[in-house]
């Protein structure tokens, strides 16, 4: 009896030791923080967390991520809510680096969150491609932080083609030169504001009505009521998702018939047109893509066969396409070191939903700016140097 207790102990030690390496290889460990609650969790359950859940279930279906080894390790998601709060994002990410031991961290939504969290990122030398932000100091913060890489763009690219498609419009007789601009009192709002207003008196259009308010806002009808004294012809709003479904909302309330109408983030959202139908029909907003693209049909028909919701069309197929880059340079390196990775998507080029991607100082320089929704779809009509855009319509009404 004593020997067979010997022998059984032995193998249960034989194959423990050889379990337990094997078991620390199954897996990479990926973090990803972003709102589930507070006033950004509406946009990141369309923007952010499907993609992710798309992504991370393509990879570990196709067996995991190929490490130079020759094996393959499945992703283990770690995932947590910040609450739409810069102080929780940043505990967060901090609990991700030294009690999970995340080997990556997927960059949190929106742009204060982004930039709140980039210091911790840096200092324990994740990359961190930060989707949902856009800046002017994309330049200074590469400089600052050596890990951030910017795919969305910059405020002044944002403004500049609002300026241009209202320009246009203008000179070809379409509307008149009055523009009233709202925007969340955020570092997204705010930024875009700023670069907005010399930009459009550049343009030779008239601010006629400036007005901010803060972010989570709920009552927005004073701003709106606001605007339509103002008798603009067109209306801009650097706008988060809550307040760009209230806005379109109370537009329709006031009667607010400007012939260029255009909100922000979630503009874009399949539920946008959902909810105001026919109304939704030449309200522009930021992003875009173009849905007659071969790599972009095949997302859409992925995402909503993955995820069970259709996605947006204008962050989410963006947040897929870092994750993309995220997956080559892993597999391109070969194993789980953050500086490779790192040092992999400084200097080499990806392919993506999005066409092909090569950060220039850290940032993608070819991006979508402007759509608008035009027979149910929301096309681009704006881009940096994006192929497949479409003309901008005037708005007949609401």
């Amino acid at each position: 009896m004593k020997r067979r207790n010997t022998l059984a102990l032995a193998a249960i030690a034989a194959v423990a030791a050889y379990s337990l390496p094997v078991m620390a290889q199954q897996t990479v460990k990926i973090g990803a923080v972003a709102p589930k609650t507070g006033p950004l969790a509406g946009g990141a359950a369309v923007t952010h967390w499907p993609s992710i859940k798309m992504w991370v279930t393509q990879v570990n279906d196709r067996g995991g991520l190929k490490m130079k080894d020759g094996s393959q390790r499945k992703i283990e998601l770690i995932e947590y809510d910040d609450r739409t709060n810069p102080g929780e994002t940043i505990k967060a990410v901090e609990r991700l680096a030294t009690q999970d031991n995340a080997d990556f961290i997927i960059a949190p939504y929106g742009t204060g969150l982004n930039l709140a969290a980039a210091p911790v990122f840096a200092k324990y030398g994740y990359p961190q491609i930060a989707v949902s932000a856009i800046t002017d100091k994309t330049g200074e913060l590469a400089q600052r932080y050596p890990t951030i890489f910017f795919t969305l763009g910059t405020t002044t690219a944002f403004a500049n083609s609002v300026a241009d498609v209202l320009k246009k419009m203008v000179d070809e007789g379409k509307i008149g030169k009055k523009v009233a601009m709202v925007n969340v009192a955020d570092a997204f709002g705010i930024e875009l504001a700023e670069a907005a207003r010399p930009i459009f008196k550049k343009h030779g259009l008239e601010i006629v009505y400036d007005k901010s308010y803060p972010l989570g806002t709920q009552d927005l009808a004073p701003v709106m009521k606001g605007a339509k004294a103002a008798n603009p012809d067109a209306f801009v709003a650097w706008s988060y998702p809550p307040d760009t479904f209230a806005l379109a909302e109370l537009a329709k309330i006031e009667g607010l018939n400007v012939k260029a109408y255009y909100s922000a983030v979630a503009t874009c959202f399949p539920a946008f047109a959902g909810k105001f139908g026919k109304s939704a029909d030449a309200v522009l907003g930021a992003g875009g893509i173009n849905p007659e693209a071969p790599e972009m049909k095949g997302y859409y028909e992925d995402h909503k066969r993955i995820t069970g919701v259709d996605a947006d069309y204008w962050a989410g197929p963006v947040t897929y396409a870092s994750l993309q880059v995220l997956e080559q340079a892993i597999e391109g390196t070969g194993g789980v070191d953050k500086a490779a990775v790192t040092d992999y998507v400084k200097k080499h080029s990806f392919k993506t939903v999005l066409g092909e991607w090569k950060f220039k100082n850290q940032s993608i320089e070819n991006f979508w700016t402007v759509g608008q929704w035009q027979n149910g779809k929301f096309v681009g009509v704006a881009s940096t140097g994006k192929p497949g855009e479409k003309p901008a319509v005037v708005k007949t009404g609401w």
